[in-house]
């Protein structure tokens, strides 16, 4: 606790939902879900019956503003329709997280108002994911962000860091729904001046007391009129898509690395999709590492648990190449690719002092060498007039690093029969003839150029593939590229 407390109190506080960016060390964001509550017992038909079963929101302080709301979202129907069914695969997780904390149900229709239901949704200020939640935020729930992994993204893990975060807002402004609302939107800071400022005057914290800017303000009846549509669908014409109360995407734990082009293809779900429950993964392909995790649609998983061994023999990943640019050493591209620097200075044959050179290519080893074949060296075997020079000229690599790959004497003599450590040079020109095809989700700030130096692909290139009709990107929005790797 004492850590903590040294960290939130040296934040610096921003406002607006988005904007919350400090959180003042209290007990109860400390405390686990499962000390909160234990899940209550499944009764309800479904989703909607679920969260219409208490209505914590009974009076509404903006029935003007409310009202208008109502028939902007009920003016385009199909639109209406399409935003309700963005949530089907994430309102259980939802409702689940927030009964665990004994948080009003209606709160499952907050990312209705914050993203659309969207985990790939970035705001101008930076807020990303279904909550909108902004990096210090999640950087105090504990969610990743590296060049593999955006958590803020992930559908569930933004959940529980977003629901924990609502239910210490919801203890500090005593368990006032609206005032937790406000909260969330404008800051807990900002809103307990305020109040505090009104009470000093003698008034009550009514929405039409707070001093809210016109975002904050809207946010309430906007959240009011989506909840009253939800409680009332057939009041306002509405039929609401039947959503299961039952788990309908499921964790599973698979031991190595997954691409998601080759993983959607072997369960059968599009790879638009298969990124949209795993959003939080930035890249083509899950972190390097022994274990991956994945959700996947409950209909999908039979029979698949049994295949997994199957799809790792067809589909490893063990290599891909990355040309060097100006400036770059090994620990950069380590960090890039998020590998052990000893393993890259190991199968690249290098050592803490080695240079780089510009437009030199090094294999980068995506997955843990224990489990996979790790032998990239290039080996010969000496025969009778060998000598460092001539071995040099044949693979087109010098003497001395020769000598320095088999800890031998540059002068000394070498003896017939024994195997030599070429290096990986050949290995890596060989991989760079070898292309394969990937899918790369696009995230906040990438663009045509960004992507094609990643990749050492020419923007043409990309534009031809993906049939672009501008080189505007979108985060989220999947791209097909061509990369040279095994």
């Amino acid at each position: 606790m004492e850590r903590l407390f040294v960290i939130f109190i040296s934040i610096f506080i921003f406002y607006g939902c988005a904007n919350i960016s400090i959180i003042p060390a209290r007990p109860y964001i400390d405390i686990e879900p499962s000390e909160v509550i234990t899940p209550a017992e499944d009764k309800y038909t479904d989703i909607w019956s679920r969260i219409n079963t208490e209505n914590n929101f009974s009076f509404d302080p903006l029935p003007n503003e409310t009202s208008k709301y109502k028939k902007r979202f009920l003016k385009n129907r199909k639109h209406f329709n399409e935003l309700i069914a963005n949530g089907e695969y994430y309102l259980y997780e939802v409702l689940e997280e927030l009964d665990r904390y004994r948080l009003p149900p209606e709160y499952a229709l907050l990312p209705y108002i914050e993203s659309n239901y969207d985990p790939f949704s970035i705001s101008s200020s930076g807020a990303v994911g279904l909550w909108q939640l902004m990096p210090t935020t999640g950087r105090i729930y504990d969610l990743e962000k590296s060049w593999w992994v955006e958590e803020r993204h992930d559908p569930i893990l933004s959940t529980k860091a977003a629901i924990k975060y609502i239910a210490y807002l919801y203890n500090r402004f005593d368990r006032d729904p609206i005032l937790t609302l406000i909260a969330y939107h404008a800051g807990p800071t900002f809103l307990e001046k305020q109040i505090k400022s009104l009470e000093r005057r003698g008034l009550n914290p009514s929405i039409s007391n707070l001093k809210l800017s016109r975002e904050s303000y809207n946010y309430v009846p906007k959240f009011l009129a989506i909840h009253q549509i939800v409680r009332n669908p057939y009041e306002y014409g509405v039929s609401l898509p039947r959503f299961p109360n039952e788990k309908v995407i499921k964790k599973i734990d698979l031991s190595g690395q997954v691409e998601m082009l080759a993983f959607s293809e072997f369960i059968g779900v599009t790879p638009e999709f298969l990124y949209q429950l795993n959003a939080g993964y930035t890249k083509w392909a899950t972190p390097p590492a022994e274990n991956s995790v994945l959700y996947l649609p409950t209909e999908k998983l039979v029979g698949v648990e049994e295949k997994i061994d199957e799809y790792f023999q067809e589909n490893p990943i063990r290599w891909m190449t990355h040309e060097v640019s100006r400036g770059e050493n090994l620990w950069d591209i380590a960090k890039i690719y998020d590998v052990r620097l000893e393993d890259l200075k190991l199968v690249n044959s290098k050592s803490n002092n080695s240079i780089l050179s510009i437009n030199e290519t090094l294999l980068v080893p995506l997955g843990d060498p224990e489990l996979s074949s790790f032998i990239p060296y290039q080996s010969h075997i000496v025969s009778e007039g060998d000598t460092l020079w001539s071995l040099g000229r044949k693979y087109g690599i010098a003497p001395i690093e020769i000598a320095r790959n088999n800890q031998l004497a540059l002068n000394g003599v070498l003896s017939i029969g024994t195997a030599l450590n070429i290096g990986t040079g050949n290995i890596a020109r060989s991989m760079q003839a070898k292309k394969r095809s990937i899918l790369y989700s696009v995230k906040q700030g990438d663009n045509l150029y960004k992507i094609g130096e990643l990749f050492n692909l020419e923007i043409s290139e990309i534009i031809e593939l993906n049939n672009l009709a501008s080189s505007d990107l979108s985060p989220g929005q999947i791209l097909k590229l061509v990369i040279s790797a095994l």
